[in-house]
Formats: structure tokens, C-alpha cells, sequence
């Protein structure tokens, strides 16, 4: 698993401009892919980030990185809390979330599109997907849009030169720890 995909897929949530991010890679030896990611979060973890497994097969793993204190405050949103509780979520803490995810990632079971709150998605869109099927958006980028349209594009275009910052400050040789930015505790 590459720093350099972290950069790519995951700038956002390095700089703290998100609560968590999602990414696929290729998976090694399960001991191979647990070295990897303690390495990453003895990295990552003093700048208040985290990466965890949320599932894998035979050829890839789904890797959430993720800023818990973010996160709680995400989840912690009384439009969130509601849309997770109507799904079946235990929203006493983060890592009930994070389990409960976890087991509806089943590739069995439906997918859960309320994914989109750990994502830093405002819940108001996620939950207009959700009823709406995907359709009838006002507008797709990082998120199909159904709320505020200016307040999302002034966010794409946050996350795209947030983007591009990393992946030139990776160019440059600066590593990873050094990309993501401590925050203040919430």
C-alpha cells in the first residue's frame, strides 16, 4: 500500500478539509497489509488521523482514512445521528459506526449509500440520494448534490487545490507525516 495513493485519494482528510476518505488498493499478505497499515498510523496517528480496513476479498481491501475528532463531530450532527439510526447504526461512538459499517459493506447485503456521512457529505444530500435513488441531483462532483449548490462547489474546489498541494508537495520529497497537518482537539 503506497503513501503515494494516500496523497492521491486522500488529501483532503491529510490537510483536515474532511472527516475521512476512501480508497481501494491491491492486498499483499494479511500480515504484509498490517505491517503496512500500523507503519501508516505510527505515521499518521500525531497528526490526529487514522487508517483502518473496512473490508477486503481475495484481491482488494476498502481503507478508511479517517480524523476521529472530525468524525464525531460529523456523526454527532443531529441530521446524521437520525439518517444512521433509520439504517440500524448504534451512534453511541465512532467506533460502533465504524463496526456497524463494516458489517453492511457485506458484498451479500445492499450497498449502504449513508456511506456518504463518514465522508464529510452534508447529511441533507446523502439522504436526498438516498430517497431519490441518485437521481435528480442539481449537480455531481466529489457527491451528487441535492442542498446547497454553492456551498458544494466552494468545497470541490477546495478539495481539488488541497489536491493539487499534496501531490506537488510529494513531488517535492516531502513525506507524508509532514503533508498532513495536525488540528486542534475538538
Amino acid at each position: 500500500m503506497s503513501e503515494e495513493l494516500l496523497i492521491r485519494l486522500g488529501s483532503p482528510t491529510l490537510k483536515g478539509l474532511k472527516a475521512g476518505s476512501l480508497f481501494t488498493c491491491k492486498i499483499g499478505t494479511w500480515e504484509d497489509d498490517l505491517n503496512d497499515l500500523r507503519e501508516l498510523n505510527r505515521k499518521l496517528s500525531p497528526k490526529g488521523l487514522k487508517i483502518v480496513p473496512l473490508s477486503r476479498n481475495d484481491e482488494r481491501m476498502l481503507l478508511y482514512l479517517f480524523r476521529p475528532a472530525l468524525l464525531v463531530r460529523e456523526l454527532s450532527r443531529p441530521e446524521a445521528v437520525s439518517l444512521l439510526e433509520r439504517a440500524g447504526y448504534r451512534c453511541s461512538s465512532y467506533g460502533e459506526c465504524l463496526t456497524d459499517l463494516r458489517k453492511k459493506l457485506d458484498p451479500d447485503l445492499e450497498f449502504p449509500h449513508e456511506i456518504g456521512l463518514f465522508l464529510s457529505y452534508p447529511p441533507e444530500d446523502v439522504a436526498a440520494f438516498i430517497e431519490h435513488g441518485g437521481k435528480a441531483c442539481k449537480r455531481v462532483g466529489c457527491w451528487k448534490v441535492y442542498g446547497d449548490e454553492q456551498e458544494a462547489l466552494r468545497r470541490f474546489e477546495a478539495f481539488e487545490r488541497c489536491d493539487r498541494q499534496c501531490r506537488c508537495q510529494w513531488k517535492d520529497g516531502c513525506p507524508i507525516e509532514q503533508i498532513a497537518v495536525s488540528l486542534p482537539a475538538a
